[in-house]
Formats: structure tokens, C-alpha cells, sequence
């Protein structure tokens, strides 16, 4: 794949003799920091530890690959409301209605570079066709969406003036990569004299380091832009232009405003669908590695399934919809907005069988409420939160609600339910999708904020979180664990502790299978740190996506254990 590089453009003028062009070597100059070809900053003892895991040439590759985007977009079809058939056409009559809309305009695109994505997915999205049906046996409900880039975008940059411009943060920029706008809250600095229906280009203010190993942004919200070496990081957004559009307020505007649409995207450097509000309740946006994910845990219908860590509820919704909408899905996270945004999801897209609580995953068992039981206990307003008792007062108010209705703090959407804990061996399969480092997650266009301290405390973090899960599935069960990270130390050493640890484990086929192998081996540290990944034999029951793969994928981790008779 090539970097976006800028076309420069000439002085307009009516006189064709009075015409100047830049200097080449000035052209150069400009081509190179008008272009997007940013470089991914590390703690360098992170990044020494992740090139001792991967290998030198390896982790270059990743660490590219992470500041750019899939070059497609990935949508599970909700085929209990609709058909894999029905939505490619419905899709592509948007794309049309698209092309249409910006011809009308008369925007200044340019077509002048095109990446073939192709190779770069192996296959899964059509070359001929700009949206497809998923070819992975039982994945006919995913449907892909062609991207492209990086292209070449023409910012009008002449010989005594560079272009008005703005600075977006660094989370304002990932978003507008993967197809979003700008929006207000994320515009740091403008040019002055920038009026509505400006044309600017857009660049990328990323923390820069401070102190003691500290970053920030360094960047005056507001700040007016000169085109000169005195701007903030004039020098640092050398390679960080991710396109241009038109401002839909005056500079006044912006910094006054709270919210809104701040710029209308019309040339990017990647060009992907945005499916905002599109299709709702029939489409869900989602990546190629979490509905792999759904499919490995292999639900069935009338199971009992827990997902640990549900928000914000795609693979929640996932497994409901594998599972035919029959059976439960309890679905809890420690966020009382993140249960909110779960119980919206489902309501969406039709789904009844999700139950979602407001729970910390690392109290998920609760072996006092019911010894020995085998039997799942659901809080409802019929019964009793697990291990809590409910009092007279408790009884009389629900009974007054149950008389006279919800009142306004009680409304449907603005209360969960809060849940101690279920007893041991009460679900059939267990999803613990944990919070991790999200080192996979792209575009990424800074990372070094994590140290090898945040990583080792995430993955004594996650092997808690799995001590609560194991305890849930009963035996005979499934337990998958995934994450969104490229670190072993949240992956393959996790994997390691839970079969070290717990005899009754097994690691199991996954399908369907397109990620490669885990790492083998392990690794230790100049301060007597040591981790240990997978044994021989054991790579290829996991799968580990890679985001320089040839799938062009997030970077995901996923393994799957049955669990076998558990000691009495």
C-alpha cells in the first residue's frame, strides 16, 4: 500500500504568464508534510519488549499497519428482521444516492489514486463488486463494504501562502479516518479569517512528551494558525494530513459553538462508508474478529450464556442472534450507562432474550446466596437481587410502581438493575471479551501512553477476571477469552495461567478459523519479570489476528477452552 502524498496545485490566475509554480525542491518539501505518514510512538520499553515477542521487521509492520484503517467496513446483518440479500441492494442504492449527491455539488475530488484493497483482505471483499456477502462458511450474514487508500489529496498550497488549515485531536482524527466528520469538540486550532464554506486542510495535533514520562497535547484550544514554524507542532504534523473539506461555521463559530458539525469531509485519504444511522435495526457495524468471536462460542438455543463484559453489546447481540433469539443472555458490565447502552442495542435490533445488570466482573460468583446450587438465579422485580434481602419498604414501593406505573426516575432507558453475583456452574458457556490495552484497535496514531507496568497490570487484571469466569460454566461448558490487543502478555500468558492453573481446561478447535497461530515461547525481563506464552502444540488452537495480516483485520486475540469434571 502506498502513502498519501499531495498533488500541488498552482497559483490561479487569468494571466497564464504571471502563473508561478513552487520551486521543486520547495514542492518536495511541501509534498512530504502535506501527506499522511505518520509513525507510531512508543514507550521505547514497550516497544523493546513487543520487538522481542515479534521481531524487529514483524513489529514495523504492525506498528504501520496500526495507524491505518481496514480498507473495509464490516456489517452483521440482523437476519431476524432482514436478509444478507436485501441489505447489499438497500446499500447500494445509498452509494448511489451518494454519487448523485456529491456530483451535484461539484466537490473537488480526486480520482487520481486508487488502491486496489484486494490484497490486502485475501479475497473476502470483492474485487468487482463494491459491496459482498461474506465467502466464510456460516458467516453468509456479514457483508463487506470496499474502502480505499491512502489517496492523493490536492490541497491548494501556492508558493507565498500555505492553505487555511485546522487542527483535530488525535481521537477526532482516528474517527474521521474510519469515515466520520469533524465535529466541533474535536477542533483544537484555525487558521484566521476562515469563514463558512471555507476550504481547509486538516491535520493532527498528537501528545508530544512533557515530563517524567508524561505526554500532552500541547495545543491551546483556539489557538490561531499562521502556516509558519511558530504554529504548535508545526513540525510534529510534518505527515499528519488526513484530508481537507468545508468548514460549516466562521473561525468564530467554532470556538464559540459546543457542538456540531465543524467540517464537512470532502477529499480523505481514506475513503470508507459511514453508517451512521444507517439501515438501524437492520445492520450492525462490528469487526471481522468480534463476530468470529460470537461464532466460536457456538451458542445454542434455550443455553444460558454469560457475556462478562458486555458493553457496549455487539457480541451480546451476536450470540442472541446465533442462538435464534431462544434462551438467555445475560449480559452485565460495572457501568450503569454502558448496561443502558446494551438494553438500547438489543431494543434496536429486536432481540428479547438479553437481560443486562449492572455487575463488576471481578464479583461475578457469588457462592453465599445459593451453596451448592447448580441453578442460575436471574434478579427480576419478582424476586430477590441475589444475596441481597429485600425489605417491606422495598415490596411496598414496588407494589406502588406496579399500581400506579413507572415514575419519571423509573422510565424504561434510565434505570438497570443491579446484580451480587450468580452461583457456581450456572452458565452453559461464558464469554469474557476483557478490558485490555486495546493495542489492536485502528487506526491508532498514539501508544505511548502504555508502559510495561499498565501492560503487566492489565494481565493481572484479566487473570482475575478469569477466575470469576472459569467458576461460572458449568462442566461441560464452553469459556472463550479474546481481546482486542496484540500484547502476549494479555493473550498467549493468560492462555498459559488458565491451563496451569486450572487442570479441568482444555484448549479447543475454533471455527471458523481464519486467524494464525499464538506465540510460542517466553519472555523475560532485565528486571527478573518472566512470562510465559504457549507450549508446542498449542498455536494453532488459538487465533491471533494480525493487523499487517493479509486479512486486514483489527489485531485480536481469541481461545477457546472446554471445560472438563471440576474437582469436588
Amino acid at each position: 500500500m502506498k502513502r498519501g502524498r499531495v498533488l500541488v496545485k498552482a497559483i490561479n490566475t487569468k494571466n497564464l504568464s504571471s502563473r508561478t509554480s513552487l520551486p521543486q525542491s520547495q514542492e518536495a518539501v511541501s509534498m512530504e508534510r502535506y501527506s499522511y505518514n505518520p509513525r507510531l510512538k512508543w514507550n521505547q520499553q514497550v516497544e523493546d519488549y513487543f520487538n522481542k515477542a515479534y521481531g524487529l521487521e514483524a513489529f514495523s509492520r504492525i506498528s504501520k499497519a496500526l495507524t491505518r484503517p481496514s480498507c473495509y467496513s464490516c456489517i452483521r446483518v440482523n437476519t431476524l428482521r432482514t436478509t444478507t440479500e436485501a441489505v447489499i441492494e438497500k446499500i447500494l442504492e445509498i452509494q448511489r444516492e451518494k454519487r448523485l449527491n456529491d456530483n451535484s455539488k461539484n466537490t473537488n475530488k480526486n480520482e487520481d489514486a486508487k488502491v486496489d484493497t484486494s490484497e490486502n483482505v485475501n479475497g473476502f471483499v470483492s474485487e468487482t463488486s463494491p459491496v459482498s456477502k461474506c465467502h466464510i462458511p456460516g458467516l453468509d450474514y456479514v457483508v463487506f463494504i470496499k474502502g480505499s487508500g491512502p489517496h492523493d489529496i490536492q490541497y491548494d498550497i501556492q508558493h507565498d501562502r500555505p492553505p487555511k488549515e485546522i487542527i483535530v485531536s488525535r481521537k477526532c482524527a482516528e474517527a474521521v479516518l474510519r469515515g466520520a466528520q469533524v465535529y466541533i469538540p474535536g477542533i483544537l486550532a484555525c487558521s484566521a479569517h476562515v469563514e463558512k464554506g471555507d476550504v481547509v486542510a486538516v491535520s493532527v495535533g498528537v501528545e508530544q512528551p512533557i515530563r517524567d514520562g508524561e505526554w500532552a497535547i500541547k495545543i491551546t484550544r483556539g489557538i490561531v494558525l499562521q502556516g509558519q514554524k511558530s504554529d504548535p507542532q508545526y513540525l510534529e504534523r510534518d505527515g499528519l494530513y488526513i484530508g481537507q473539506g468545508i468548514t460549516n461555521l466562521s473561525r468564530a463559530g467554532i470556538f464559540r459553538d459546543l457542538s456540531g458539525l465543524g467540517v464537512d469531509m470532502t477529499d480523505r485519504v481514506f475513503q470508507l462508508t459511514s453508517f451512521n444511522d444507517v439501515l438501524k435495526g437492520d445492520i450492525f457495524l462490528q469487526n471481522l474478529p468480534s463476530i468470529i468471536t460470537a461464532h466460536v462460542l457456538d451458542p445454542q438455543p434455550e443455553e444460558i450464556i454469560l457475556d462478562m463484559c458486555a458493553a457496549p453489546g455487539g457480541k451480546t447481540t451476536a450470540i442472541a442472534s446465533l442462538m435464534k433469539d431462544k434462551g438467555q443472555v445475560i449480559a452485565v458490565d460495572r457501568s450503569h450507562n454502558k448496561v443502558l447502552e446494551i438494553h438500547n442495542l438489543a431494543a434496536e435490533l429486536g432481540l428479547k432474550s438479553i437481560k443486562g445488570y449492572k455487575l463488576d466482573a471481578l464479583k461475578s460468583v457469588n457462592t453465599i446466596a445459593l451453596p451448592g446450587s447448580d441453578e442460575i438465579s436471574i434478579p427480576d422485580d419478582e424476586k430477590v437481587e441475589k444475596g441481597q434481602y429485600k425489605s417491606q419498604h422495598e415490596l411496598r414501593k414496588h407494589n406502588r410502581r406496579m399500581k400506579n406505573g413507572c415514575g419519571r426516575n423509573q422510565a424504561t432507558g434510565g434505570r438497570v438493575d443491579k446484580c451480587e453475583g450468580f452461583s457456581p456452574n450456572s452458565f452453559d458457556r461464558v464469554l469474557l471479551d476483557a478490558p485490555c490495552s486495546a493495542l489492536g484497535l485502528r487506526p491508532r496514531l498514539f501508544a505511548a501512553e502504555e508502559t510495561v507496568e499498565s501492560l503487566r497490570k492489565h494481565g493481572k487484571y484479566q487473570k482475575r477476571m478469569f477466575d470469576q469466569a472459569v467458576q461460572l460454566v458449568r462442566p461441560g461448558g464452553v469459556l472463550v477469552y479474546s481481546t482486542c490487543t496484540i500484547n502476549p502478555g494479555e493473550n498467549e500468558a493468560v492462555v498459559r495461567y488458565a491451563l496451569d492453573t486450572y487442570k479441568f481446561l482444555s484448549l479447543a478447535q475454533q471455527h471458523p478459523r481464519i486467524g494464525g497461530p499464538g506465540l510460542l515461547g517466553h519472555y523475560e525481563s532485565s528486571d527478573g519479570y518472566f512470562e510465559e506464552w504457549l507450549r508446542p502444540g498449542e498455536e494453532d488452537l488459538v487465533q491471533r489476528f494480525d493487523p499487517s495480516g493479509p486479512h486486514d483485520t483489527i489485531g485480536f486475540f481469541i481461545a477457546k477452552f472446554n471445560v472438563g469434571p471440576k474437582d469436588p
